[in-house]
C-alpha cells in the first residue's frame, strides 16, 4: 500500500468520486475498468477466470487481483491460464481490502495504469477487471479506480444477503447471486433471494449464475459486452 506522506495526524486520504478521463493525453481512449468485490468465498476469482475465458477472444483483457499478504488469485488465475502472465498483476494490500479500493487507490491505480502503459499501441487493452480480496457486504470501489463494480455473493452464505443489504449489494452497478447449483443442498430460496434484491436495488440488474451449469458465466459476460459498448460509444 502507498500512504501519501504528506497527510497529517488524524486526515484521510482524498476519496475519489469521479471516474478518470476516458482519453488519454494522445486522445486516444483508456481501457474500462470493472471492480468484482464481495465476501470471502463468494466465487469472486473463479468469476473473473469465467469472465476470461468467455471474453479473451473478442476483448485485449488484463487483471489485477487484490489479497492482504499473498499473490494467491493471481496465482490461481496464472495456473488456469485464463490470460497470457504479463496480463495479470497482483497487489498485496497488507491492509483491509476495502482500503485498497476505496480509501487509498493508489497501488491499484499504479498496477492499473502499468498494465495500460504496458500494451499502449500494442493491442490496446480494452477491459482490466480489478478483483477485490475478500471483505464484507460494505465493500465498494473508489470511482477514481473504476468505471463500474459488480457485487458477487453466494446461495451458501444464506439466502437472507440480500435482504440485510449494505452498500455493495445495494449499490453496485450488478449484483451477482452465484453458485445457485447449491440453492437445495443449502436450503436458500433462490426467487426469495430474487425477490429482496429487487427491493434493495430498485432497477439495478441482478443476474444469477452457476459457474457449473450450462449458461455459467454468460448472463455477466452479457453485461460486459453492454458496458464496453457503452464504453467505447461514449
Amino acid at each position: 500500500m502507498h500512504l501519501d506522506p504528506s497527510l497529517g495526524g488524524g486526515t484521510f486520504p482524498h476519496r475519489h468520486t469521479h471516474s478518470a478521463e476516458p482519453l488519454r493525453a494522445d486522445g486516444t481512449r483508456r481501457a474500462l475498468r470493472i471492480g468484482l468485490g464481495g465476501p470471502v468465498g463468494s466465487g469472486k476469482t473463479a468469476t473473473v477466470a469465467a469472465l476470461c475465458r468467455a471474453l479473451r477472444a473478442e476483448l485485449s483483457m488484463a487483471v489485477v487481483t487484490n489479497d492482504i499478504y499473498t499473490r494467491e488469485d493471481a496465482e490461481f488465475l496464472l495456473r488456469e491460464a485464463v490470460l497470457p502472465p504479463e496480463r495479470i498483476s497482483a497487489v498485496e494490500t497488507g491492509a483491509c481490502p476495502h482500503t485498497a479500493i476505496r480509501d487509498d487507490i493508489s497501488a491499484n491505480l499504479e498496477a492499473v495504469e502499468e498494465l495500460e502503459e504496458a500494451f499502449h499501441g500494442n493491442g490496446r487493452l480494452d477491459l482490466i477487471l480489478v478483483e477485490s480480496g475478500g471483505d464484507n457486504l460494505t465493500a465498494t470501489f473508489s470511482r477514481g479506480l473504476v468505471d463500474a463494480q459488480i457485487f458477487v455473493i453466494d446461495v451458501a452464505g444464506g439466502d437472507d444477503i440480500p435482504r440485510k443489504g449494505g452498500p455493495g449489494v445495494t449499490t453496485a452497478d450488478l449484483l451477482v447471486v452465484n453458485k445457485t447449483d447449491l440453492a437445495p443442498h443449502v436450503g436458500s430460496d433462490l426467487g426469495r433471494m430474487a425477490r429482496d434484491a429487487a427491493e434493495q436495488r430498485g432497477e439495478l440488474p441482478v443476474a444469477f449464475q452457476s459457474l457449473r451449469g450450462e449458461e455459467g458465466v454468460a448472463p455477466v459476460a452479457a453485461w460486459v459486452r453492454e458496458r464496453i459498448a457503452a464504453w467505447t460509444a461514449r
